[in-house]
């Protein structure tokens, strides 16, 4: 059986569809993946078993050049390769106009969400097959549900398997270290720097060695105020996808804000601290095994205010507690 994937972003939207795969394969021997994704997050589904292909679009690019992605022909090669295979099924797990809108270049029933389970309800015009998944409930297995309905096997229990191998992404016979994934969109979001600097300070008197990665010049800057003076930590060289997940698997632990990255240490089965201000783990939240969640407190907290600081009642020294009891409680990998 060949299926068909649409769900083209965000970074932790991806990551959240690789369960739903492990399932399938587990229910239904021989099935295999396409999978259509944006260009930045093409690496992620080839880490997948059931991904046969990868089928990169580039729909953030596209909306800022459209008369330069007709005149070069990509859109025309993205269409026909969309279209050179008639699939099984086709299934939209991300329900939104713009990926809905994909569906009509793909040959095969097309399943979706229904109108009243999709985020744009407009979206579930475009399905020939439409879905019932109650909304309350985490994002992961919302998608975990799709599947299941949509090829037809029991809806899953237990604990999501994203399918993705760490021992082999890891590098071998590293020292063990901490990752601090400090770096993150919304300016709300962002723990505040002297409260890293803090934590840094205490690992760094406990003898853990923890890398700083960044992904921009604003981030890389940060970095290194944090690690300055501090003889354990380093401050990583600009990586791509690949080699932030190679240094992800390696962790002994991780300690993240919200952001996609945080979701691939889940993903890879990564002990990890997530800090939650403006925003709420219960929905879209690092999900899975030893994944602790630590809220902000206060009028402003959870409110998904992108701007507004509230991280000040989430000190460095709760925080520091937490990661040390994580440290004394996980295996060694």
């Amino acid at each position: 059986m060949r299926v068909l994937l649409i769900k083209t972003s965000s970074l932790g939207d991806v990551i959240h569809s690789l369960p739903a795969l492990t399932d399938a394969s587990r229910a239904i021997p021989g099935i295999r993946f396409d999978w259509v994704v944006e260009e930045g997050f093409a690496e992620i589904p080839a880490w997948h078993p059931a991904v046969a292909e990868v089928v990169p679009v580039a729909i953030r690019r596209w909306r800022k050049h459209p008369w330069q992605t007709w005149r070069s022909g990509e859109w025309r090669r993205f269409r026909e390769r969309l279209g050179a295979r008639r699939y099984d099924l086709v299934i939209d797990a991300q329900c939104l106009l713009k990926s809905a809108w994909l569906t009509r270049y793909a040959k095969g029933p097309v399943a979706g969400l229904d109108a009243e389970s999709a985020r744009e309800p407009l979206a579930s015009r475009f399905y020939q097959r439409r879905y019932r998944v109650p909304k309350g409930q985490h994002a992961l297995e919302r998608v975990r549900q799709l599947f299941a309905q949509a090829l037809d096997y029991p809806q899953p229990q237990g604990i999501a398997d994203y399918g993705l191998d760490r021992l082999r992404l890891a590098e071998p016979g590293v020292p063990p270290y901490l990752l601090f994934l400090h770096g993150t969109t919304w300016p709300s979001k962002h723990w505040p720097e002297p409260y890293w600097r803090v934590l840094l300070e205490r690992m760094n008197e406990l003898g853990w060695a923890v890398r700083l990665p960044w992904g921009n010049e604003a981030e890389h800057a940060r970095a290194q105020r944090l690690a300055e003076g501090l003889e354990r930590v380093s401050v990583l060289p600009r990586l791509n996808l690949a080699g932030i997940a190679k240094v992800i698997a390696g962790a002994r632990a991780c300690v993240a804000v919200d952001t996609g990255l945080g979701h691939l240490a889940a993903a890879l089965d990564v002990p990890t601290i997530s800090l939650y201000g403006p925003t709420r783990p219960d929905l879209v939240g690092a999900y899975g095994r030893s994944q602790i969640h630590l809220c902000a407190e206060g009028p402003d907290a959870g409110k998904g205010d992108r701007e507004k600081p509230c991280f000040d009642s989430l000190r460095p020294e709760r925080v520091a507690l937490e990661l040390e009891a994580l440290l004394l409680s996980e295996p060694v990998c």
